[in-house]
């Protein structure tokens, strides 16, 4: 069946694992943080949420990945709250500021619903980590209601890998950051420490579970992982290891998200070194990395939109001299 999350709900599986991933929320472990906090008593660990979601906003997205948003739009809900302290996150004022407010199972089941009556192509939960027990609640009270679009599960990439085993048979789509090949990186910038070991064994398990994106007809992925990576100034994102993780241990036709876009948001502009936008020349290193482990599928992108490449000698349109 299709989605995957419709078998898993008729056979049983889906609310097998709710109950198991909500007893995890009574000590709460569901991330790299195990902070151990009752979030079913409400209390609040690392991510500063409780038993509720708290939703910022949802709508129909234009700007992701093309075969994300199609022509019709990707269903996007904003979820308030992280598990990493990205001192660049251009997302921070409801990451880090929290802003949003607590919704109910009930009322995240509707936002769902309304996404699909909007004539999105599926529903696209942007950082889930740290509320995927509630996400999957609201999911099982959102099928007999008549969901039948995939989920997109967007993620930064700092996940524990057996929780991520968990969502097999539910998840069709992964759209996954690789920040850092670099553990030190990791730690200085998003506060992350493990992030390049646990996000490589996650996508290991990510693409044992849907492999490499389905792109159907019209140009909308139907199941598979696609992977983002971000261009930092100065290297500090190691592109290279990363391009050779994903040619040696994934696979060469992985779809990759080649993202030029970075600006200086947040607290970045009080770190020197990543207080300033790319150049042109350091997005090519990041080009050739591809280049070199031969990597062909995905998307170069900037501030203003999205362009496929079929080969490595198509250019970004970013051409900034790398000034604040």
């Amino acid at each position: 069946m299709y989605p995957i999350y419709l078998e898993s709900y008729n056979n049983g599986k889906l609310n097998s694992i709710i109950d198991r991933v909500f007893k995890m929320l009574e000590s709460c472990c569901i991330c790299p943080r195990i902070c151990k906090v009752n979030r079913l008593n409400d209390e609040r660990g690392f991510c500063r949420i409780g038993l509720k979601p708290k939703v910022c906003s949802f709508m129909p997205h234009h700007g992701e990945e093309p075969p994300l948003s199609g022509q019709r739009g990707s269903g996007t809900i904003f979820f308030s709250g992280c598990n990493m302290v990205c001192a660049y996150c251009q997302n921070y004022k409801f990451s880090q500021l929290d802003e949003g407010r607590e919704v109910g199972f009930e009322e995240l089941a509707h936002f769902m619903l309304q996404l699909q009556d909007m004539g999105c192509h599926n529903i696209n939960l942007v950082t889930p980590t740290h509320v995927m027990p509630q996400i999957l609640k609201a999911l099982e009270l959102a099928i007999p209601k008549g969901l039948k679009i995939p989920i997109v599960y967007n993620t930064g990439g700092f996940e524990l890998p057996e929780i991520i085993k968990l969502l097999d048979g539910i998840v069709d789509i992964y759209l996954v950051d690789m920040r850092y090949a670099d553990n030190d990186m990791a730690i200085k910038y998003s506060s992350a420490p493990g992030y390049p070991k646990l996000n490589q064994a996650a996508l290991k398990e990510i693409h044992r579970q849907v492999g490499v994106a389905e792109i159907d007809d019209e140009g909308i992925i139907r199941r598979g992982v696609i992977i983002r990576h971000l261009v930092l100034p100065n290297n500090i994102s190691g592109a290279d290891k990363i391009m050779e993780f994903i040619a040696e241990e994934l696979s060469k036709d992985t779809y990759i998200s080649l993202m030029s876009q970075y600006s200086p948001y947040y607290k970045a502009n009080q770190l020197k070194e990543i207080s300033r936008r790319i150049t042109y020349q350091e997005y090519e290193v990041a080009l050739a990395a591809m280049e070199k482990y031969g990597l062909y599928n995905g998307w170069t992108q900037d501030g203003r939109g999205l362009e496929r490449f079929a080969g490595i000698n198509i250019k970004p349109i970013l051409k900034n001299d790398g000034r604040a």
